[in-house]
């Protein structure tokens, strides 16, 4: 699935409509998924397998879905499903109040 930022598709909404008629286009407002640009040309059916990703990766990156399930619900394999994350720029393992507890933590052990 091919995603582009406000900023870009503003710059050139030409490159998003040409990508739309291959495929769904994420349009991402900073780094969070806002909208969905589709060709009306395209079948349902290849809509309904080219959207479930951009789905899955909404929930994932809201908390919804854990990475797994996000995994399954998108119809990709785990790893197909990260490199999908990957290029959409959402981080797979998200830091929380522990992160900077366990930092702390493997720091004296580095020193």
């Amino acid at each position: 699935m091919y995603a582009t930022n406000v900023r870009n598709l503003k710059r050139n909404p030409s490159e998003a409509l040409r990508q739309a008629e291959l495929e769904p286009v994420l349009i991402l407002k900073g780094n969070s998924p806002n909208a969905l640009l589709f060709n009306l040309k395209s079948s349902l059916g290849d809509l309904n397998s080219q959207l479930k990703p951009a789905l899955a990766s909404t929930l994932f990156k809201d908390g919804v879905l854990s990475l797994g399930a996000a995994a399954k619900m998108s119809g990709l394999s785990l790893s197909e499903f990260i490199d999908h994350l990957s290029q959409l720029d959402i981080d797979i393992v998200k830091p929380d109040q522990q992160t900077a507890n366990e930092m702390s933590v493997i720091d004296s052990w580095v020193s």
